[in-house]
């Protein structure tokens, strides 16, 4: 019974307790889980009916920006690496295009450039939402799922991460669907 619409520039919450859906709603948005019924539209287009290659350009417009930020960014992986992950899986760039986006969405969320050869273990809870951020942002998305992302955050770096959040929607018309179960 789900029926919403997110503009572009718009922030759409959905608040609720623990188990009522909003993290499956989350994953269908994404494209991660498929509706069991009913249907899911991006640009009044129906996703069903899309072809492969044009599915996958709807896939670099939704980012998601998970809960926790020590579980949604892999140790093993530098942070430029773990950044430019959007941008090569369908090998598009070339990488210095890559490289050259990796350090822009960097300096947008306020970090170094120089931060892209550190690994996550190197940073604070705050600095690594900002690197989850980055990674959202680094596909240029109209759409972005933040599910649960600032609950696992201190109250002064949640009030960053939602200052950060609406320049950055402000700056690039980005739209949010911001997942909670804290108003």
């Amino acid at each position: 019974g789900v029926d919403f619409t997110v503009a572009s520039g718009e922030t759409l919450g959905l608040v609720g307790e623990s188990g009522c859906g909003k993290s499956s709603l989350s994953r269908i948005l994404l494209m991660l889980d498929t509706a069991t019924e009913g249907e899911l539209r991006f640009d009044g287009k129906p996703l069903q009916t899309l072809s492969r290659e044009n599915m996958r350009s709807i896939r670099r417009s939704v980012q998601p920006v998970f809960q926790n930020p020590y579980s949604s960014l892999d140790p093993r992986m530098r942070i430029g690496r773990i950044i430019a992950e959007p941008l090569t899986v369908g090998g598009r760039m070339a990488a210095q295009d890559v490289a050259r986006r990796v350090g822009d969405v960097l300096e947008l969320v306020g970090l170094p450039e120089s931060d892209r050869t550190r690994f996550p273990h190197e940073f604070s809870g705050g600095q690594r939402q900002r690197i989850a951020i980055a990674r959202a942002l680094a596909s240029s998305p109209r759409l972005i799922v933040l599910d649960e992302a600032v609950s696992a955050q201190d109250i002064s770096i949640r009030a960053q991460i939602l200052n950060l959040l609406r320049d950055l929607q402000d700056s690039m018309s980005l739209s949010y669907v911001f997942i909670a179960h804290d108003l």
